[in-house]
């Protein structure tokens, strides 16, 4: 695991409306991906909310309703770890080309915070938690807040 180059993003979000959408599975790392988020949301100034869903597989179709309704930008989290059968890779290759998808369809930006495993401590060094070496809930929330910006920024072009 790399921290190298990770960049510094502070966005101003005020004004800004997103949504964190976060699967079920694994909770300790998904809270803590959560909280990564949350806290990156409530220091840009933008307003927030959280929906739950089952799985990561069920992300996209959540984050499609969630912009189609207005949210400026969405935030996906989710944990897959690998297991003994092809399930991981099914489930890595939907969620991520659906979360791409509805971003393109949309035009708008989902900050992609769907880790995908090899174990579970691999999990909780990325998801933010007193220890971790990164936090990826964070540094999803920042990607999609600062996207949203440029957006913004580019429809004024």
């Amino acid at each position: 695991m790399s921290v190298e180059g990770v960049p510094e993003i502070e966005v101003d979000g005020t004004g800004l409306s997103v949504v964190i959408v976060a699967g079920q599975w694994h909770d300790v790392i998904t809270d803590g991906l959560i909280a990564g988020a949350t806290r990156v949301l409530e220091a840009s100034g933008a307003t927030y909310s959280l929906v739950r869903v089952p799985g990561s597989f069920e992300l996209p179709v959540a984050c499609k309703v969630a912009l189609e309704n207005g949210a400026d930008a969405v935030v996906a989290l989710g944990v897959i770890i690998r297991g003994g059968t092809p399930h991981f890779e099914y489930v890595s290759s939907a969620a991520t080309d659906g979360l791409t998808r509805v971003a393109l369809d949309a035009g708008k930006p989902v900050g992609f915070g769907v880790l995908t495993l090899d174990t579970e401590q691999q999990g909780l060094d990325r998801a933010g938690l007193p220890g971790s070496k990164e936090d990826k809930g964070a540094e999803a929330a920042s990607a999609a807040l600062a996207t949203a910006r440029v957006l913004l920024a580019l429809a004024e072009h």
